[in-house]
């Protein structure tokens, strides 16, 4: 009897760690709405399920989306922008509280509330003043309902925030730092995570070199190093993590943990939107989800993965500004991917890239000079974009389709042993 439960044991932790070994439990999307053609949300949700994708963030609180993605197990980010209101009285935010959140909850795994997106870029230091107590509203409310473990509540930043984040070991808030002190103070009280949304992309519109534009998509490059602590970084997006880090512990909270509320690629945009095209998005999205399969974390967060939202799930049409806003989906309104980065199901699980040959997808149409002068010191762009999303710098210990897969893949093997070495030595203990 005793010796038939142990191959059940082996089972389960085998199992268990194969789950593990497949699972992307840091990888989400933004599933905005700016648009008039989009598919219904039973529709998306059965898209999202033919996906790794665990996480959504949503820029409201549409109940037909919580509703659709209901026992799926997704996790969910809902948002209120009306700051001034959910400020100005604790019942505005006790009520919509009890509106969007308390009939969905548990069946839809709400995990957080945005209150506000990038208040902290409208140079409204009003509208960013009342960012503190909207929060604080919503966090009692949802402690009132015993729900303040369980649904965290922050807001969502751009790369604005940091006065200086070249180099990233240098990376302090700026202009509003004392309304960001009260922020964090919050999110640490709260332990909720401080979200910001850094594009690679926006910084090679600032520097549109090949080796800036390599740099920015995890290509083969010369790297960058910080002068201040000698890391040599080699890719955009882990130099402005640790930028947004470093901030964080030069105002004493390095602990809060960073979340990439949102980052992305377009697929196309205006002619003089340098990089804009399909090759590079490819590129961008699929290095980044091979550097977070790597589990390498960035310089300064060695071994941590930052859970990431890709932006977005849809092209949304009808949203203003240059060409290119409106073409960052990974998937179009008919369900048909806009390109392939690995995400289906379908693909092979233990490696989110083509194995032999590996090919890098070059930096496309980008403008060739007789002469390039040597690569700064870790250019990072400016606070400021012309869009609603922003940029910033970067380290991966030049993490490749081919380095995530063999790491992804010793991880597996590594859980594997673990779980039977704990299996055999409770089958010897049982019997």
């Amino acid at each position: 009897m005793v010796a038939s439960v142990y191959p059940l044991i082996l089972l389960f932790f085998c199992l268990h760690a194969l789950h593990l070994s497949k699972s992307q439990p840091f990888i989400g999307v933004n599933y905005g709405q700016v648009a008039n053609n989009l598919p219904p949300p039973s529709a998306t949700v059965k898209l999202l399920q033919s996906t790794t994708i665990q996480k959504v963030r949503l820029y409201g609180s549409d109940p037909a989306v919580i509703k659709a993605l209901a026992n799926t197990g997704i996790e969910i980010v809902i948002a209120n922008n009306d700051v001034p209101g959910l400020a100005s009285d604790p019942n505005i935010a006790r009520s919509w509280v009890q509106t969007n959140v308390v009939p969905y909850y548990q069946a839809s795994k709400i995990i957080l509330i945005a209150v506000g997106n990038e208040v902290t870029n409208f140079g409204d230091r009003n509208l960013m003043s009342q960012l503190l107590p909207a929060m604080r509203n919503v966090q009692t409310a949802l402690e009132a309902l015993s729900l303040g473990g369980k649904i965290k509540v922050t807001t969502v930043h751009t790369m604005s925030v940091l006065g200086q984040s070249d180099p990233p070991s240098a990376g302090v808030f700026g202009a509003h730092a004392d309304i960001l002190k009260g922020l964090l103070e919050f999110n640490s009280e709260t332990g909720s995570p401080f979200m910001i949304n850094p594009y690679p992309f926006f910084a090679y519109q600032d520097d549109p070199r090949p080796d800036t534009l390599a740099f920015c998509l995890f290509q083969a490059n010369p790297g960058r190093v910080d002068a201040n602590s000698k890391i040599k970084y080699m890719n955009m997006f882990d130099a402005q993590v640790d930028a947004v880090h470093s901030a964080l512990s030069a105002m004493g909270f390095k602990d809060v943990e960073i979340v990439v509320a949102e980052t992305g690629w377009p697929y196309k945009g205006d002619p003089n939107e340098a990089g804009a095209t399909l090759e590079n998005a490819k590129a961008y999205n699929k290095n980044l989800i091979a550097h977070l399969k790597s589990m390498a974390g960035t310089p300064l967060m060695p071994g941590k993965v930052v859970d990431t939202y890709l932006f977005a799930l849809f092209d949304e049409n009808l949203k203003p500004g240059k060409g290119s806003e409106r073409a960052f989906g990974l998937f179009q309104p008919d369900l048909t991917m806009s390109y392939d980065v690995g995400l289906t199901r379908t693909n092979n699980q233990t490696s989110m890239a083509p194995q032999s040959p590996i090919p890098r997808f070059p930096p496309a149409a980008a403008p060739t000079r007789q002469t390039l002068p040597a690569p700064p010191q870790m250019i990072l762009p400016s606070p400021t974009s012309p869009s609603d999303k922003n940029s910033g710098q970067t380290d991966v210990h030049n993490s490749t389709p081919r380095s995530a897969s063999l790491a992804h893949l010793c991880c597996s093997i590594s859980i594997l042993t673990t779980m039977l070495f704990v299996s055999i030595n409770l089958y010897a203990f049982i019997i």
